[in-house]
């Protein structure tokens, strides 16, 4: 059965309902406004972003550690919606020559990583320090991932962080001189992600 409104400019709307077996529930809003929409694929839909003005600092593991204050959680609106994220990391810095490596993860699932073979873990991104003497700042760090969480649960994406020797750090220096010059600033870091149609 359908239902036809006539409007006052001389046309009509008419509402069908969909051929289905089961008994479906269209519940209206209690405002005024648009009450059904569609976005267009690739529509943003909405965006949650994190900022980190403090430092952090990690000594040398073998095991990946959350990056407090780089996480952030999205419930998206459909189960067919892609997430993007875009992590940036204002400094990095080690008191150790070695490496230091990071991971993006959903929940408790690393995702936009390499493949892992043997003893060499999968990661987002890595740096290296070959000073033999550490204490090196290194430059920020960008990274993208589009994922597909295909859920409209709350979800959490979060950064970590594996330091090879001596400390990593996070928004700082290594020594943390309080000096003027540029290599002594304090950075900031940010994890954004957005819901986008499919």
């Amino acid at each position: 059965m359908s239902l036809k409104l006539n409007s006052s400019g001389g046309g009509s709307v008419t509402l069908q309902e969909p051929s289905t077996a089961s008994n479906l529930t269209l519940t209206l809003p209690a405002t005024t406004g648009t009450v059904l929409t569609t976005a267009t694929a690739g529509t943003v839909l909405q965006v949650v972003s994190a900022i980190k003005t403090d430092s952090f600092s990690q000594a040398a593991t073998n095991t990946f550690t959350d990056i407090t204050g780089l996480s952030v959680a999205i419930t998206p609106t459909s189960a067919s919606s892609k997430v993007l994220v875009t992590v940036s990391v204002g400094g990095a810095s080690m008191t150790a020559a070695g490496a230091q490596a990071y991971r993006l993860v959903r929940g408790s699932t690393a995702i936009g990583v390499g493949t892992a073979s043997g003893n060499r873990q999968a990661t987002s991104w890595r740096d290296f320090n070959g000073n033999s003497d550490g204490n090196v700042a290194h430059g920020g760090y960008s990274f993208t991932f589009l994922d597909s969480p295909a859920t409209t649960s709350s979800t959490t994406y979060k950064l970590q962080l594996v330091v090879q020797t001596g400390t990593g750090y996070i928004n700082r220096s290594p020594n943390d001189s309080d000096v003027t010059e540029p290599w002594g600033t304090r950075p900031a870091s940010t994890i954004t992600v957005m819901e986008i149609a499919a």
